[in-house]
């Protein structure tokens, strides 16, 4: 079979019941109400595993084309279920994916890595913020995340900590390995809220935010970035501290370090041809996706965010740092364009057809009645956006599913607009910190044995509350001198 029996026995009985059960409540055509037991059911089981998550959203596109609940004409239904392969913003995380597989084929990455523990790596709170310093260095461009926390850098910890004879194999972890491994992990979060294409959702996390206020907030690569700054590196200045209070590693002085970091650079030698290239491609992307060219010579130098990646995509291809055969291997590029555009398309029909407003309604007069103002609701809804993670396997998922009702409720509410979109954006990272599951590099790291589940789940609760706390204080403060509220 090419399915998980129990996971899709649930899925499809949740859709069933949606579908042909419940009463389909006033407010909401008949054509939302369906679309929402096929979602619901996709969610479910992307939750339960039941297949793999492109697999399912192919299967998705199938059924949303076959009901006819976007239209009831077979070619423009079809045309609907296809529509998002056309979304700029998937192909701009998709290709991106893309120029990451470059950091990992060139080296650049892993050096870029060992040269931050050469500079900061006498003392194990140093290494963590070599850790740290070294995926906010290489989060702009891998968007992937764990592509950057569990390949890159996560090779880089482990064999840091072997060489302090620090292994969980050998009861040793306590060395060093734990403490790294857990700044390893918690550095990744932060670095993904701090750009648009430092992690696959966060895309989502704008169209979905430009759609609840009519486009009237528009978050731009650049401002995304601007705005993430202040709080973001706040936040990596912290991690480290606490993670070091809550399980202090039994080793703190590493002379050594440096110096294995530094053999590492010497036996890669100077930097080769692809190493500089990839180097150039990397500023050339941070350039435009920032609008500096525009900046300085005027609008006409504007070039999209989309239309910047597929540049620096087509560089490394014309150069032969990559290959077509590199591109086609790149499956979790394909396999993100797939699903991202089967689930944006599904939540882009349910706020069409009007389920996202009267849900987000809802929630506005049940959280109004307690009135609480929109700084108690704002928070309250904040709140249980994150921690309702603890039921996702997935952050794209839980964003799909839950974000657009949540925003739309809180600005009903009286919140900010722009504010409260950065918070909720910064909370849909956040919530990666919270379990062994929460996201594609967890299951890496935590799986590498260095922590037990409790303390997985303890440092994730901890750090989840601590980061909270810095993107609403820094952040709150920064956003008002930038005039966003």
């Amino acid at each position: 079979m090419g399915f998980k029996l129990v996971p899709a026995a649930i899925a499809c009985a949740i859709g069933l019941l949606i579908w042909f059960v419940i009463p389909v409540p006033a407010g909401v055509t008949p054509n939302a109400w369906h679309l929402l037991a096929l979602f619901v059911a996709t969610i479910a089981a992307i939750i339960g595993k039941a297949m793999p998550i492109g697999a399912l959203a192919m299967l998705a596109i199938a059924l949303v084309a076959l009901t006819g609940v976007t239209s009831a004409k077979p070619a423009e239904a079809v045309a609907d279920a296809l529509s998002s392969f056309a979304n700029p913003l998937i192909w701009l995380i998709g290709v991106a994916i893309m120029i990451s597989r470059a950091l990992i084929k060139t080296g650049l990455g892993s050096r870029i890595g060992y040269g931050f523990v050469a500079l900061f790596g006498k003392r194990t709170l140093g290494i963590g913020y070599a850790l740290a310093l070294s995926e906010l260095t290489i989060a702009p461009v891998t968007p992937s995340n764990t592509a950057r926390g569990g390949a890159i850098m996560h090779p880089i910890m482990r064999s840091i900590a072997d060489g302090f004879g620090s292994d969980p194999k050998q009861g040793t972890q306590g060395r060093i390995g734990k403490y790294l491994a857990l700044v390893n992990y918690h550095a990744n979060p932060i670095t993904s809220a701090m750009f648009v294409t430092a992690t696959a959702p966060n895309p989502l996390v704008v169209k979905l935010v430009a759609e609840a206020t009519g486009k009237q907030v528009s978050i731009s690569w650049g401002q995304w970035a601007l705005a993430m700054l202040l709080p973001g590196l706040a936040a990596l200045l912290v991690m480290p501290l606490v993670l070091y209070w809550l399980y202090p590693p039994q080793i703190r002085s590493t002379p050594n370090a440096r110096q294995f970091a530094r053999d590492k650079l010497a036996e890669r030698g100077p930097l080769n041809r692809g190493e500089k290239i990839m180097l150039g491609v990397f500023v050339l992307l941070l350039l435009l996706w920032a609008g500096v060219p525009a900046m300085i010579f005027g609008s006409a130098w504007a070039v999209d965010a989309t239309t910047t990646a597929f540049i620096g995509l087509g560089v490394l291809l014309l150069t032969g740092v990559l290959d077509w055969e590199d591109v086609l291997k790149e499956k979790s590029a394909w396999d993100t364009i797939v699903w991202f555009s089967a689930l944006v398309m599904m939540a882009t029909f349910l706020n069409k057809l009007g389920l996202i407003g009267w849900f987000s309604s809802s929630i506005e007069q049940a959280i109004g009645s307690l009135g609480l103002g929109w700084q108690g609701a704002g928070a309250l809804l904040l709140l249980a956006y994150l921690y309702a993670h603890y039921l996702f396997a997935s952050t794209t998922a839980h964003i799909t599913a839950m974000f657009a009702a949540f925003y739309g409720a809180g600005i009903a509410l009286g919140a900010p607009a722009l504010p409260f979109a950065l918070l909720m954006a910064a909370a849909s990272n956040i919530m990666m910190t919270l379990t062994h599951y929460a996201t594609g590099t967890s299951p890496v790291i935590f799986g590498s044995g260095y922590t037990t589940l409790a303390e997985w789940w303890q440092a994730g609760f901890v750090m989840s509350l601590v980061l909270i706390v810095v993107w609403v204080l820094a952040g709150s403060a920064w956003w008002k001198l930038l005039g966003y509220w």
